[in-house]
């Protein structure tokens, strides 16, 4: 192999073809880390071969000095390093004999792996939008062949088959065919450098089965999942760069910000939950049993998983006055085939926080006196949960839908009924939160309450907040020294 101390003839890909000689050069430099504007990636370790700079990021300063340690390493050997791919000479070696011997696993083969990797430490929601990610792109990684299954089915032989305790058995009567069909035809990894394969690809990820535009959120979710599958495909040295990289969704707003039509103000807040109230029959309660859940929403802007949670020792309800709801974990729905237990409810600490920190919120005295009255009346669960179904169990996300539905039909006008006005019970969060912002409480103090951060809180209720452009004025006007005329 001959080595050339130069820097002509570098490619701007980034990596050297697999026939060519690599470029190799002794005038090296490395800097020191620097930190950058990224949540998942903030240190930054940057390093020049014959003038040419090279940089790679990393999610803690430890992994980024290991890596700066080991170019240094590398120079005091006096290795000579690659221009192309700013690798030092030895590992050069390494990558180019793994490049030769690389596998190029089927989409189906690759769903199933990555999936058996990610599975002990995600949860169960992850996991199953993990799973709706690679189902999503098999329908662009399907190949040719007569008798190809239909987009359903296609979609659920995926989603069946990277469920690791699936490894082995024989798949549902319905699914067989299916799941034959795409083990045998699915294209491999390697088809992800087509363009067209990408296109496909994106369009997938961007709509519906139906071929209707999919919610914005949908699509953050899917496109999340493909970059995580991706990050394990470049890992393992599949693929030499996500081929998605740079290609946007085309057309697409952001669709998290909150529709202020689906707030209700304090006279509706308060019938539609008198109307949950006179849901089912006295016997069953089915209604009333939800009062409270419904109210902690509305009042201290739970996620309906953190209320599901809830238990009174972690509850300060005094019999006058604020109290305090410390949340500590979320019952999330997640689906048997998806959770470690084989129920269908996860047990899991506070979104986006760690496993065992917690969140106070502070209870207005009308939470309060809900709550002290839902107690007194219904009791809690055996492992001290406030909010159970009829039968002790943890309350699941069908009873309180179709509760919730019923109480739109009665708490409601007729006109708003079809309207977008409080659709969802997660609808309660986003009017609490308003409610926040517009009585002028601190954007950081909304987010500690609600569990975003403020970033977050800005965007989403940026269109929500009302009367503050004439209270911004007259602030304008003192400053200015101006009193105002005829």
């Amino acid at each position: 192999m001959t080595y050339r101390d130069n820097s002509k003839g570098v490619r701007e890909s980034g990596r050297p073809p697999a026939a060519a000689e690599p470029t190799l050069s002794t005038d090296v430099r490395v800097w020191k880390i620097n930190q950058v504007r990224s949540k998942r990636a903030p240190y930054q370790l940057r390093w020049i071969i014959a003038g040419k700079v090279k940089t790679a990021s990393f999610s803690t300063v430890a992994l980024a000095e290991s890596r700066r340690s080991e170019l240094w390493q590398a120079m005091r050997r006096g290795e000579a390093f690659d221009v192309d791919t700013g690798l030092p000479e030895s590992e050069l070696r390494a990558a180019i004999a793994k490049k030769h011997i690389r596998p190029d696993p089927t989409w189906w083969d690759f769903s199933r792996e990555y999936m058996a990797v990610r599975w002990r430490t995600t949860a169960a929601k992850t996991r199953e939008g993990l799973a709706d990610s690679l189902a999503t792109v098999a329908l662009a990684m399907r190949g040719d062949g007569a008798k190809a299954p239909t987009l359903e089915e296609t979609r659920l032989a995926v989603r069946w088959a990277v469920v690791p305790v699936h490894n082995g058995e024989e798949p549902p009567p319905e699914l067989q065919e299916a799941c034959t069909w795409l083990a045998a035809r699915s294209l491999p990894l390697s088809a992800l450098t087509d363009p067209r394969v990408v296109r496909d690809i994106q369009y997938r990820l961007s709509f519906k089965l139906d071929d209707t535009p999919a919610a914005a959120e949908t699509y953050k979710r899917r496109r999340r999942g493909f970059n995580t599958a991706m990050e394990y495909a470049i890992e393992t040295g599949y693929l030499a760069a996500n081929p998605l990289v740079g290609v946007k969704r085309s057309g697409a707003k952001s669709g998290d910000v909150v529709d202020p039509r689906v707030l209700v103000n304090q006279v509706q807040g308060a019938q539609l939950l008198t109307a949950v109230s006179y849901i089912g029959s006295v016997h069953r309660n089915r209604g009333r049993r939800l009062v409270a859940f419904f109210a902690c929403q509305l009042y201290a802007a739970m996620r309906p998983a953190e209320v599901v949670g809830l238990r009174e020792e972690d509850c300060y309800l005094p019999e006058t006055g604020w109290g305090t709801l410390t949340l500590r974990e979320t019952r999330p729905v997640s689906g048997k085939k998806w959770t470690d237990s084989g129920k269908r409810h996860d047990k899991r600490g506070l979104k986006a926080r760690e496993a065992n920190s917690d969140r106070p919120v502070p209870a207005p005295p009308l939470l309060v006196e809900i709550l002290r009255a839902h107690i007194q009346e219904f009791g809690r669960a055996m492992d001290g949960r406030i909010f159970q179904n009829e039968r002790g169990d943890v309350l699941g996300t069908s009873s309180y839908w179709r509760v919730w539905q019923e109480a739109r039909l009665i708490g409601l006008p007729p006109d708003k009924v079809a309207s977008p006005l409080g659709r969802r019970p997660y609808d309660l969060r986003h009017t609490c939160i308003t409610n926040w912002l517009n009585a002028g409480v601190p954007v950081a103090e909304v987010a500690r309450r609600a569990g975003n951060s403020p970033e977050v809180i800005h965007r989403r209720y940026e269109g929500c907040i009302d009367g503050h452009e004439e209270l911004n004025n007259r602030k304008i006007e003192k400053a200015m020294g101006w009193r105002g005329g005829g």
